[in-house]
């Protein structure tokens, strides 16, 4: 795919979309709506992706929605809502692809930028990043997931403290709140962001989609709808040739093949 306002790389089962207008500060505008869409799609059902990273060219993460956006002639407002639902497909198909996708904040992360990296599984930020909704400052709310993912991951108070206040927040306050996993320095973001990747690499691809699905099944639903979903994900798993290659590994003291070691290997025809 040839993009304009984005970058996306494909090496060792990583694949990286870097957002590309540095001199907008990364801002979302209609193209990179769409590109994110394309982008998502892609890497959800190639088999050379088994992680996605979304990193950013720049002194910025992202500044959010590019301004010329909500300064349009909006009479028709279902077309509004058409151009916003390239940010929700997006947003939401990342929360739910069984593959985990990282973020890798550098810098300023705010508006669509801030609701792009909540929908990501693990957000780590250098200690340059800062976090903040800014819609009220135009008169708007975040609205393509950022006060429900928001509140999920922070709880009620901060959720209302960063929405209705509209102030930037550190990296390491962000780190304290539980918006982010991980404060790094500058400096090491990319190697702390590859060495997680790579982590993740190794282990089960199944069982990482699985319980990426699980756990967002549980957390909009009640207790006994939760347990439901975590029995039939391990009904699931337990026929899976991951699963054996991993209970073997264990009984012959080795450790045990991630699951691209375990394809390579039966392409190969090599048997244990």
């Amino acid at each position: 795919m040839n993009f304009q306002t984005l970058e996306l790389q494909v090496k060792n089962g990583i694949g990286v979309v870097t957002l590309n207008r540095p001199d907008k500060l990364n801002a979302i505008n209609h193209q990179m709506r769409e590109e994110l869409w394309e982008a998502v799609q892609k890497a959800e059902v190639d088999p050379e992706i088994s992680v996605l990273i979304f990193s950013a060219n720049g002194r910025a993460f992202s500044a959010g929605g590019d301004l010329s956006f909500f300064e349009a002639d909006w009479e028709d407002t279902s077309q509004f809502r058409r151009e916003i639902s390239f940010f929700t497909r997006t947003f939401d198909l990342l929360e739910t692809m069984e593959k985990p996708v990282i973020a890798a904040i550098n810098g300023i992360c705010t508006g669509a930028g801030l609701q792009l990296t909540l929908s990501c599984d693990l957000r780590i930020a250098s200690a340059k990043a800062e976090f903040a909704f800014l819609e009220k400052n135009i008169g708007l709310i975040p609205g393509a997931g950022g006060c429900s993912r928001l509140v999920k991951l922070v709880g009620y108070g901060k959720a209302k403290e960063m929405i209705l206040l509209g102030e930037k927040i550190p990296a390491l306050r962000a780190y304290e709140m539980g918006l982010i996993n991980k404060v790094v320095p500058h400096e090491h973001l990319e190697k702390e962001v590859r060495h997680t990747a790579e982590a993740l690499l190794q282990k089960k691809t199944q069982a990482t989609g699985l319980a990426k699905r699980i756990l967002h099944s549980c957390v909009n639903s009640d207790f006994q709808t939760g347990r439901l979903m975590e029995f039939l994900g391990q009904s699931i798993l337990v026929k899976t040739s991951e699963h054996k290659e991993g209970i073997r590994a264990f009984r012959e003291k080795r450790k045990s093949l991630s699951s691209q070691e375990q394809l390579n290997k039966n392409q190969r025809g090599e048997k244990r």
